[in-house]
């Protein structure tokens, strides 16, 4: 059985422009994952919003996890706030699972956001979240939520984000997605 880690964003002080934060939003989006994850016999762990981001990734690195998985959702630099849109699947740059697990968050992603022409896999060696994990790891970053558009969105589409993302990880096992009874 397969062994996933959600790690959604511990950032309770980014604040979405049309209310709430991330962290809130991410965990929604992680809950909403766990009966797919679970139907389709994946084993989860998963951070909680007490933790710092060490104590995180080394929960993770300290299980026997197959997969560690990210959720978050970004902000554009100041100049830029609400003018930014899209997808990001970022993984650790010479990670060749990583970035398997990236591409099909990217695949996923595409079929249900408004512009899947903002959906790609970004290469980093920057994230310390993907650098420091033991495990292929992704971060998703669902959408802009400084963009009043894209914010609402993901607001309204927590549970298809939900599924694709949980499909994603289905896809990089090679397994299928079960839907929860």
């Amino acid at each position: 059985m397969p062994k996933v880690y959600l790690s959604p964003s511990l950032q309770e002080y980014n604040a979405y422009v049309n209310g709430g934060t991330e962290e809130e939003i991410a965990n929604l989006i992680a809950d909403a994952m766990e009966p797919y994850l679970l139907a389709s016999d994946i084993t989860i762990g998963r951070n909680s919003p007490e933790m710092s981001l060490g104590e995180a990734i080394a929960q993770s690195n300290d299980g026997d996890y197959d997969l560690h998985f990210a959720i978050h959702s970004n902000a554009a630099p100041p100049s830029l706030a609400g003018k930014l849109s899209g997808t990001d699947a970022y993984y650790f740059y010479n990670s060749p699972y990583g970035e398997e697990a990236a591409n099909f968050v990217v695949d996923n992603m595409k079929q249900i956001v408004p512009n899947p022409d903002k959906v790609e896999a970004v290469p980093t060696a920057t994230l310390r979240e993907l650098r420091r994990t033991n495990v292929p790891s992704v971060l998703v970053e669902v959408g802009y939520h400084d963009n009043p558009e894209e914010a609402t969105w993901i607001k309204q589409n927590i549970n298809p984000i939900a599924k694709a993302l949980a499909k994603s990880i289905t896809d990089y096992f090679g397994i299928p997605l079960n839907t929860p009874q």
